[in-house]
C-alpha cells in the first residue's frame, strides 16, 4: 500500500506542476487561482479514482497531459496519440471521461470566480485602483464618480442629479442553450463557498477539516449529477430558473448596492441619499412571456408567470417585515402616524394564531408595530391570494384585503419614515426601513415586469380576420397608406371591432387571449409589448388598436424590434412616419422604446458590418426623435456584445454612440450569462456596479464621436468585409457542405480581408487605424472583441476537424480559411499594437490558458465522436471497460450508458458528444 500511496503523491505534484507549467507566471502577488484550481482539480481526481477505479483516473491525466504537450508545442501528433487513447475507450468510459471533462472545466470556472472575488477584495483594502487597467474594464461607482468631479470637473450636484433620474433596466430571457440545470448550480455555488473560506485568514485545523471534506462531498455530488437534461424545460421552469436568482442574490443585493451608492455620494460631499423611489435599478423578464417562435408560450403560461412571481414578491416581503417589527420598536412618533395607529388598534381586535411573532394584538404604545402589523397582515392575504388563484383559478380572500398597488404599499411604509425622521430618528429610519423600501421601489409587487413578444405577422392576421369578418376587405392586401388609415380611424373612434362570433384560427385565438391575460391581471405585471419583425409604422398601430379591443385598461407599451440589415436601415425612416401622426405623439406621451437586434443582423453581413451598421443607426435614430423632441430608450437585444461576460461591459457600453444612451439603458441579459451575473453576492454587486457606473459616464462623459476620416474608413471596411463574408457564406457552393462537416471555424475569415485592403491600399491607413482603437471606444471594442475569439480559436484542432469529417476535396478551403485566420491575427495584433493576443488583458489570458488543456481533450473526443457518428464504417479497436466500481457487481459506466435509452445512435455516442458540448461551452464561456 505504502508504494501505491507514493505513487499517488507523485501523480498529484505532477499535475500541480503541470499546472505551474502552463501557467508561467502569477500575474500579480495576490494571484491564487493556481493553487485554487490544483486542489480542486486534486480533490476531484481523488474521487475519480475512488468510483472509477485507478484506471480511469490514469486515463484522464494522460489525456491531459496529452493535451497539454500539444498547447506547449503545437504538435499535431499528440492530438493524435490523444485521439488513439480516446477512440479506444469502451462506450461507458467514454461518457465518464467526457463528463470530466466537462466536470473539471466548471471547477475551473469556480476557482475564477473565488479569484476575482478575492483580488475584489484585497484592491479595496490596500485601496489602489491603478492595477488591470482599471479604468477600462472594472468600473467601481466610487471611482466613477470621483473621476467626474476631480477629472471631469463636474459639480457633485450635477452628478447627484444625473443619478438620481437614470435607470438600468436589465431583461432576463432565457436562452434555449442555457445548458446547466439548476440542481447544478446550487452545487456550484457551495463548492464556490467552501473554496472562498478555505482561504479564510483566521481559520482553524478543524474548521479546515470540514471544510475539506465539505467540498469533496460537494464535488462528488455534482459529479454524480446527469448533467444532461432528459426532459426540456418548460417556460414555466425556465421562468423559475430565472427567479431563483432573485431569491439567491438580487434581492438582498439590490439595497446593499444602492448603500454603496449612498457612500459613494457621500465621499464626493454631497449629504443626501439616492432617494429609494429613484428608478436606479430595474428588472424585466422574457420569460413566459415570448412567444416569437415558440409554441409553448401559451395565454395560460403567461398568466402563471405573472402569478408565480406576484406569489414570490409578496413571500420575500412577508420574510422580510417580522424582522422590521422587531426592529421599530420605538414608542416616540408623529401625530400623523398616533392617529392612524389608533385607528388601526380599534379596528383589528383578534388574536392571529398563524403568526410566530407579533400574534397577539399588538398595544398601541408600539405604534409602529401596530402600522407594520397591519402591513404584514395585508402582505399575508397578498401572498394567500396569489397562491389560490395560481392553483385553483380562484380565491376566497376579497381583493381588498391585499395590496393591489405599489402605492397602498409604500403609504404605510413611507409614514412610518417621515414620523421617525421628524422625531429625530433619522438613523433608525435610514436602516432597514429604508432599505426596504428600496425593495418595493424596484421590485414593486410584481418581482419583474414581464414583456410580451410577438411577431408582426401575427397581429395582421388578427387585423385581416377581423376586416373580412366585418366584410371590408383583406387588411392583409391593403398599401401601407390605407392600414394606417383605417386603423386610426377605429383608434380615433369607440365603436367595438368585433365579438365573440369572430371566426378564429388557433393562431388568432392565441394572440387574443394574451391580451385579455394581460386586461385580467394587474398592469404592473407588464413591462413592454415587443414586435418582432416590424417594419412599418402600422405593425405598431395595429398593436395598440389590438389592446383597445381587447381592453387593457392600462396599454402596454409598443416597442418595434428591428433585426435584419435592412430593417434597421428603414428604421429611422419607419420611426419618423410614426412620430408625425398626432394621434400616436398624443399616446406616447414624449417616451418611445426601440429594441434592436444584434444575432440577426451579423448573420445578414458578418462582424464588423453588422456592428457599424447598429451604430449608425441608433445615430439616426436619436436624430429622428430630437427633431420630434421625443426621448428615445434604446433596447439592446442580446445579452452578448453588451458585455459578453468575458469582455468589460463598462467599456462595452461607453461604446455606444454619444447621446444614446441619456440616462436610460435596457438590455437583455441571456440564459447563461444570467449565471455569471448574478450567481453569487459579489458577482451581482459588481453587475449592478457596472452597468450604473458605465451608464452615468455615458451621459456625463460622452463618448468621441467619430471623426470624418475615421467613417469614411469604416465605411469602405464595411463594404469589403460584407462583401468576402458574403462570398464566403452565400456564394461559395461549397462552404454550407464545408461548414456542416467542420462546424466551428467560421468567424475569423472575415476581418481581415477588410483591414487588408485599406492598409494595403495606403499605409497611412494602419496608423488612422491605430488612432481609431485607442481613441474611439466603438472601434476598441469590436477589435478587443475579435481578439478574444481569436484568442480561443486553435487553427490546429479545426484541422483535426477537417481531417476526421471533412472529404478530401474540401480540404483546400479549411486551408484557405486558416490562412486567412493567422493572416486576420496578424493584422489584429499592429492595430491594437500588441506583440500577443490578449497582452492588454493578462488576466483573461491566464484563464484562457488554465483552461486550454481541458478544452482540447473535449474537442478531440467531440471530433472522434462525430466521426463515429457519421462514419459506420469507422473502426476503433476498443480496450475492455477500465472503470472499477468498488461493488463490482454493478458497473456504473454501464449505468450511464443505459440513461439514454432511445439514441439513434451506437450506444454512448449521443450522450458523449452533448457532454463534449456542454463543456466546451463551459470553457470558452461567451462565444462557445
Amino acid at each position: 500500500m505504502a508504494s501505491n500511496n507514493n505513487n499517488k503523491l507523485e501523480k498529484l505534484a505532477s499535475i500541480d506542476a503541470q499546472l505551474r507549467l502552463l501557467v508561467p507566471a502569477k500575474v500579480s502577488e495576490d494571484d491564487k487561482l493556481v493553487e485554487y484550481d490544483a486542489l480542486l482539480l486534486d480533490r476531484f481526481l481523488d474521487i475519480l479514482q475512488d468510483l472509477h477505479g485507478e484506471d480511469l483516473m490514469e486515463t484522464v491525466q494522460e489525456c491531459y497531459e496529452l493535451s497539454a504537450e500539444y498547447e506547449g508545442k503545437n504538435n499535431p501528433k499528440k492530438l493524435e496519440e490523444l485521439g488513439n487513447v480516446l477512440t479506444s475507450l469502451d462506450p461507458g468510459d467514454s461518457i465518464v471521461l467526457a463528463k470530466a471533462f466537462s466536470h473539471m472545466l466548471n471547477l475551473a470556472n469556480l476557482a475564477e470566480e473565488v479569484q476575482i472575488a478575492y483580488r475584489r477584495r484585497i484592491k479595496l483594502k490596500k485601496g489602489d485602483f491603478i492595477d488591470e487597467n482599471s479604468a477600462a474594464t472594472e468600473s467601481d461607482i466610487e471611482e466613477t464618480l470621483k473621476r467626474l468631479v476631480v477629472d471631469l470637473k463636474k459639480s457633485p450636484e450635477e452628478v447627484f442629479d444625473a443619478l438620481k433620474n437614470q435607470t438600468v433596466d436589465l431583461v432576463f430571457t432565457a436562452h434555449p442553450t442555457q445548458s446547466v440545470r439548476r440542481s447544478l448550480l446550487q452545487k456550484h455555488g457551495r463548492i464556490r463557498n467552501c473554496l472562498a473560506q478555505l482561504y479564510a485568514k483566521d481559520i482553524t485545523p478543524d474548521d479546515k477539516q470540514e471544510l475539506d471534506e465539505a467540498l469533496q462531498r460537494e464535488i462528488q455530488a455534482a459529479f454524480r449529477t446527469d448533467e444532461i437534461r432528459r426532459t426540456p424545460p418548460t417556460p414555466q421552469d425556465e421562468m423559475r430558473a430565472g427567479m431563483s436568482y432573485f431569491h439567491e442574490t438580487v434581492w438582498k443585493g439590490v439595497p446593499k448596492f444602492l448603500r454603496r451608492v449612498d457612500t459613494a455620494l457621500k465621499n464626493i460631499g454631497i449629504n443626501e441619499r439616492v432617494p429609494y423611489n429613484a428608478p436606479l435599478i430595474q428588472f424585466s423578464s422574457w420569460m413566459g412571456g415570448d412567444r416569437d417562435g415558440n409554441p409553448r408560450v401559451t395565454p395560460e403560461v403567461t398568466r402563471d408567470v405573472c402569478l408565480l412571481a406576484r406569489m414570490m414578491a409578496a413571500k420575500l416581503y412577508y420574510s422580510q417585515i417580522e424582522d422590521l417589527m422587531f426592529e421599530l420598536s420605538m414608542w416616540r412618533c408623529s401625530d400623523e402616524l398616533r392617529v392612524r395607529a389608533d385607528e388601526l388598534h380599534r379596528s383589528s381586535w383578534r388574536d392571529a394564531k398563524h403568526y410566530i411573532e407579533f400574534w397577539k394584538q399588538i398595544p398601541p404604545s408600539e405604534p409602529y408595530r401596530v402600522i407594520l402589523g397591519d402591513v404584514r397582515d395585508k402582505l399575508y392575504n397578498t401572498r394567500e391570494r396569489s397562491r389560490q388563484m395560481l392553483s385553483h383559478g380562484i380565491s376566497d380572500i376579497p381583493e381588498e384585503a391585499t395590496f393591489t398597488n405599489i402605492e397602498q404599499f409604500l403609504e404605510p411604509l413611507e409614514l412610518c419614515y417621515r414620523s421617525l425622521c421628524s422625531c429625530g430618528d433619522r438613523p433608525i429610519a435610514d436602516g432597514s426601513l429604508l432599505d426596504f423600501l428600496r425593495q418595493v421601489s424596484t421590485f414593486g409587487l410584481s418581482l419583474v415586469r414581464l414583456d410580451i413578444r410577438q411577431e408582426s405577422d401575427r397581429h395582421t392576421d388578427v387585423v385581416d380576420a377581423i376586416t373580412k369578418h366585418l366584410e371590408i376587405g383583406s387588411y392583409r392586401e391593403w398599401s401601407e397608406e390605407q392600414k394606417q388609415e383605417w386603423l386610426l380611424s377605429e383608434l380615433s373612434g369607440k365603436r367595438p371591432l368585433f365579438g365573440p362570433d369572430l371566426p378564429k384560427t388557433e393562431e388568432i385565438a392565441d394572440v387574443l387571449d394574451t391580451l385579455s391575460v394581460i386586461a385580467e391581471l394587474p398592469a404592473d405585471s407588464f413591462g413592454a409589448y415587443i414586435i418582432s419583425m416590424a417594419t412599418a409604422p402600422s405593425d405598431v398601430l395595429a398593436v395598440e388598436l389590438l389592446q383597445r379591443e381587447c381592453h387593457v385598461k392600462q396599454p402596454l407599451r409598443v416597442v418595434p424590434l428591428f433585426e435584419k440589415l435592412a430593417d434597421l436601415e428603414a428604421a429611422p425612416a419607419a420611426l419618423a412616419r410614426l412620430f408625425s401622426i398626432d394621434w400616436y405623439r398624443n399616446r406616447i406621451n414624449g417616451k418611445q422604446e426601440v429594441m434592436i437586434g444584434y444575432s440577426d443582423s451579423g448573420k445578414d453581413a458578418g462582424r464588423l458590418s453588422a456592428a457599424w451598421q447598429l451604430y449608425k443607426a441608433q445615430e439616426e435614430l436619436i436624430k429622428v426623435a430630437k427633431q420630434f423632441g421625443v426621448k428615445l430608450t434604446m433596447f439592446h437585444g442580446r445579452g452578448g456584445t453588451v458585455g459578453r461576460g468575458g469582455g468589460p461591459t463598462h467599456l462595452a457600453i461607453l461604446s455606444q454612440p454619444p447621446e444614446t444612451i441619456h440616462g436610460s439603458l435596457r438590455v437583455t441579459v441571456q440564459g447563461e450569462v444570467i449565471e455569471q451575473s448574478f450567481g453569487e453576492e459579489h458577482l451581482c454587486f459588481r453587475t449592478l456596479q457596472r452597468f450604473t457606473a458605465a451608464t452615468l459616464e455615458h451621459g456625463m462623459h460622452p463618448p468621441v464621436s467619430p471623426k470624418p476620416e475615421w467613417r469614411a474608413l469604416m465605411d469602405e471596411m464595411a463594404v469589403v468585409a460584407t462583401e468576402e463574408y458574403r462570398s464566403i457564406v452565400f456564394q461559395e457552393p461549397r462552404f454550407v457542405e464545408y461548414f456542416r462537416l467542420a462546424t466551428p471555424e467560421l468567424e475569423y475569415g472575415r476581418m481581415n480581408i477588410a483591414f487588408r485592403h485599406v492598409i494595403q491600399k495606403d499605409i497611412k491607413n494602419l496608423h488612422m487605424l491605430r488612432a481609431m482603437y485607442n481613441e474611439w471606444p466603438f472601434f476598441r471594442v469590436t477589435i478587443d472583441l475579435v481578439e478574444m475569439v481569436f484568442a480561443k480559436g486553435d487553427p490546429g484542432i479545426a484541422a483535426l476537424y477537417d481531417k476526421l469529417l471533412v472529404s478530401q476535396e474540401l480540404w483546400s478551403f479549411g486551408e484557405r480559411l486558416r490562412t486567412n485566420y493567422e493572416e486576420t491575427k496578424r493584422l489584429l495584433l499592429q492595430i491594437a499594437g500588441h506583440k500577443d493576443l490578449l497582452e492588454g488583458d493578462p488576466y483573461l489570458k491566464q484563464r484562457l490558458r488554465l483552461r486550454d488543456s481541458y478544452i482540447t481533450t473535449l474537442n478531440v473526443c467531440q471530433a472522434y465522436t462525430l466521426k463515429r457518428i457519421r462514419d459506420p464504417n469507422y473502426n476503433v479497436k476498443m480496450r475492455p471497460q477500465i472503470s472499477k466500481e468498488i461493488m463490482e457487481s454493478s458497473k456504473p459506466a454501464d449505468e450511464l450508458v443505459k440513461l439514454n435509452p432511445t439514441s439513434e445512435y451506437a450506444p454512448g455516442l449521443e450522450d458523449t458528444l452533448i457532454l463534449t458540448m456542454k463543456g466546451i461551452a463551459a470553457g470558452l464561456q461567451n462565444t462557445g
